[in-house]
């Protein structure tokens, strides 16, 4: 029974982890694509080498490129 519980705790771990890693993949690729297109070297640079879960680069899409979200795949 116990490894049992086990087995489903490290399924449930499993599964975030692969969610957490697509999420970030997504948004780094995405930020890394516009940052690139627009010349800004240092932004590219830093989410390159920073994982943050996708948060870093929605900070630069967002809040610094000030792209709409219906552009972003534009």
């Amino acid at each position: 029974m116990r490894n049992l519980e086990l087995a489903q705790i490290g399924g449930g771990a499993i599964f975030i982890l692969f969610v957490a890693l697509v999420w970030s993949a997504f948004w780094k690729g995405l930020a890394l694509w516009h940052a690139a297109r627009r010349g800004e070297n240092i932004w590219f640079i830093l989410m390159l080498f920073v994982n943050t879960l996708g948060i870093l680069e929605i900070i630069y899409l967002f809040g610094f490129a000030k792209i709409k979200s219906e552009k972003l795949f534009k």
